[in-house]
């Protein structure tokens, strides 16, 4: 069975700490990848604050890294530099925190399968995360899918890096499943790398981040493409608000659905 992770309501997090004892497990924090947090310390050290009076311990917890127009692979060296910015900017939060680690987007573009750009889309991933893996030795990066269609170069990834300690795939479940790509394609290729999963539900066109149950994901495929490949990650249960995890949760926990299988 894997661990629970929720993304903490700032307004009410006493309620996502009653969600957390209920059903254990730890918080994604998802207040830092704007660019105006990134800039600002002071705003930095408010947030982070405001949850040490709720959290002692961080270390189990995760948060989400800059993501929006972040493309580290970019032939443009002005986009490449603020990118790159960016993904250290984060890093150095989790650092700070203690967090367990960071998420980041591929950044790939959806549809765009031209050879020479996923080549080096490729070769510019690899270098940078293993460096940003050795800078930041105390906190893992995962990498999660966003527009891939496939999980080709997200694979190719994980195999590269797989001596990595601190590096890992995120699978975003949902994401997969408004692709083309089969479920199975996704968690079987994934699998050897998978070390953290989002997930939340949809309508298999479009990224609604509706309540798990609430959509058109067949539950009961990813619970039995869990127990296939033998993933043991912690999961996110990627939806906003108090109301939405309590669904989310008592539906994974009514129907034995990982990681609430048990």
């Amino acid at each position: 069975m894997g661990q629970v992770y929720l993304i903490p309501d700032s307004m009410g997090v006493e309620q996502s700490v009653s969600l957390l004892r209920e059903y254990g497990g730890a918080f994604e924090y998802n207040d830092f990848w704007r660019a105006e947090v990134l800039e600002d310390r002071q705003k930095q050290e408010k947030i982070i604050e405001h949850y040490a009076k709720f959290r002692t311990d961080f270390s189990q917890d995760t948060m989400h890294g800059a993501f929006l127009d972040v493309t580290v692979h970019s032939e443009d060296s002005l986009i490449r530099e603020i990118s790159r910015r960016r993904i250290c900017q984060s890093m150095d939060i989790a650092k700070r925190m203690g967090l367990r680690g960071v998420v980041f987007h591929t950044g790939l573009l959806g549809g765009f399968r031209v050879k020479y750009y996923l080549e080096h889309w490729k070769k510019e991933n690899a270098a940078f995360f293993a460096e940003m893996a050795e800078r930041y030795p105390d906190q893992e990066i995962f990498m999660e899918n966003m527009f891939d269609g496939v999980p080709d170069e997200l694979a190719w990834l994980g195999e590269r890096l797989r001596e990595v300690g601190n590096f890992g795939v995120c699978l975003d479940y949902a994401h997969g499943m408004v692709t083309d790509c089969e479920p199975e394609s996704w968690v079987q290729r994934l699998a050897p790398y998978i070390r953290h999963i989002h997930i939340n539900d949809n309508d298999l066109r479009n990224d609604l981040h509706q309540p798990v149950g609430e959509g058109k994901i067949d539950w009961f495929k990813f619970e039995q493409l869990m127990q296939q490949y033998d993933i043991a990650s912690t999961v996110l249960v990627e939806v906003k608000g108090y109301e939405a995890q309590k669904k989310s949760l008592e539906y994974l926990k009514k129907h034995h659905i990982f990681p609430l299988n048990q």
